[in-house]
């Protein structure tokens, strides 16, 4: 285990370090081995594309900063707070990676991972049986564009005015029954 997470990272560096170079479009898989001396074959036992590489940095970074800083029970803002920070602190890579649409996107991993933290939000704050598809996917549609927006605009918007925009949102959609 300890060498399949030494392999990913090295193949994780490759790939930011790339980045840093060319857009996500134009780096191969061949680039990204021949960055850090490993063979496709090393790649491919690891991950499917390198789109499933960039979701695991997603996943392992992320993932590592909320088990540091959230008790296992955060609120949505809490989660929201911390990912305006990591995708603050990791914007260029993210401009690059959710800049590209298409199957095994970034973005459609986002969406994956944020739907199914709003379903089981919703269902604790509903009850299960009142949650519908259409109730998910339009906090995770909204969630996901307006991440998008922010990390794509070239306005360096901070991670407190990005919060304080959108709890302006949340708020009128809670408090105005007919807004």
């Amino acid at each position: 285990m300890a060498d399949s997470n030494i392999t990913k990272r090295a193949l994780a560096e490759a790939l930011k370090e790339l980045m840093e170079e060319k857009s996500f479009s134009k780096i191969s898989v061949a680039d990204i081995c021949g960055k850090c001396n490993m063979n496709r074959k090393s790649f491919y036992y690891h991950f499917k594309d390198k789109y499933d590489l960039v979701n695991w940095i997603f996943d392992t970074e992320f993932i590592s900063v909320m088990s540091r800083k959230a008790p296992p029970s955060f609120s949505t803002m809490d989660l929201i707070e911390a990912l305006c920070v990591y995708f603050y602190k990791n914007r260029s890579f993210y401009q690059k990676t959710l800049s590209v649409q298409g199957q095994n996107s970034f973005s459609d991993h986002f969406h994956e991972l944020l739907s199914a933290f709003f379903q089981s939000r919703l269902r604790e704050q509903t009850g299960a049986d009142k949650v519908t598809d259409f109730q998910v996917n339009f906090f995770s549609d909204a969630a996901v564009s307006a991440f998008q927006r922010w990390i794509l605009d070239k306005s360096d918007m901070t991670p407190e005015d990005f919060m304080t925009q959108l709890t302006i949102c949340i708020q009128c959609i809670v408090e105005y029954e007919n807004f």
